[in-house]
């Protein structure tokens, strides 16, 4: 763990009090002038520090960028989701950058975020609109004791976490979209991309991408998107502290995935049916060359979409392009 994530955790502890730079280079093992030294770069960053020769350090204001030593230094209490975490200016995708990570070896947990997107990729290949600055997009490793069959359950959790963190940030209503899609007043703000790696009878390792749209305006979506597309902003009618929303996605993602370690996935599948729009529904699902028509009315659980078809057979579905029948 670097320097500058102790002084942020140190400032931030402090809750608006000053830090004296003898305390944080006593606790730290070094210098005062080191100290000052990192204090300096931060600042560098747009990280406005106040510095007294008597009362030491106080933080006044953070800016509104992901910086991975800031990332770190909120997340105190992490068991495996954000104990890595890497920040790119610009990637294409940060769902590729984990996938190199994890045959490189890298333990789960890793997470990659970038500021900007140039290909980023949703479902079905369909691309994600991710411009600088203006959300969060990323991507995290596990490595599940899992069967390939119950990969899905991974992205009820994802969506799970995903929801709870966009409501208690903003007071939201957000609802999900089987299998993959949060949406707010019936229009997507994030999505989830679940990619697998698997042997016959294991999971090797998955690959989470989410992306969420938090201060986009609304004329800054594609025409063709802005029917179907929101952003938190814009629901909200305010900025949204991107840094702090990207810890409160970690922390609650780390909390869902403990649950499915423990064996508790049935409580975890309890809360996604009770926001699902989808569960209750008619729905129409696009499977390959086939069309599945019929009532959406459960969670398996593996995971799966349990789909009542207009011949009255019980079918789980694991994926596909889900159309959500109007209601009358």
């Amino acid at each position: 763990m670097s320097m500058d994530v102790d002084i942020l955790r140190a400032l931030r502890r402090a809750g608006g009090g000053s830090v004296s730079g003898a305390e944080l280079s006593q606790s730290l093992g070094v210098s005062r002038a080191a100290i000052w030294a990192r204090v300096q770069d931060l600042r560098a960053l747009g990280y406005d520090i106040e510095a007294s020769p008597h009362q030491g350090y106080r933080m006044l204001s953070t800016p509104d960028l992901l910086h991975a030593d800031d990332l770190l230094s909120r997340l105190e209490s992490i068991r495996v989701i954000g104990r890595d975490i890497r920040v790119f200016q610009e990637t294409t995708s940060t769902n590729d950058v984990i996938e190199k990570l994890a045959r490189d070896g890298v333990k789960e947990g890793v997470v990659v975020f970038a500021e900007a997107q140039t290909k980023g990729r949703g479902r079905l290949g369909r691309k994600w609109i991710s411009p600088p600055g203006k959300g969060l997009w990323f991507s995290l490793l596990l490595r599940p004791a899992l069967r390939p069959e119950e990969a899905t359950r991974l992205t009820i959790v994802a969506a799970t976490a995903l929801r709870r963190a966009i409501a208690n940030a903003t007071q939201l209503r957000p609802e999900i979209k089987w299998p993959n899609d949060i949406l707010i007043n019936g229009k997507k703000t994030a999505g989830i991309l679940t990619e697998m790696h698997a042997e016959p009878d294991q999971v090797k390792h998955l690959v989470i991408g989410i992306g969420v749209d938090v201060n986009l305006e609304a004329e800054e979506f594609p025409p063709e998107l802005r029917q179907i597309a929101t952003s938190l902003r814009a629901e909200t009618g305010e900025a949204v502290d991107r840094p702090e929303l990207a810890c409160r996605i970690l922390k609650e993602l780390d909390a869902e995935y403990e649950r499915l370690n423990a064996g508790r996935f049935s409580e975890v599948a309890d809360e996604w049916e009770e926001h699902c729009t989808t569960i209750g529904r008619q729905v129409s699902i696009r499977l390959g060359e086939r069309q599945l028509r019929g009532r959406a009315e459960a969670l398996g659980e593996d995971g799966a979409l349990l789909v009542r078809s207009e011949h009255g057979r019980l079918e789980p579905v694991i994926g596909g392009d889900v159309t959500l029948e109007k209601l009358t």
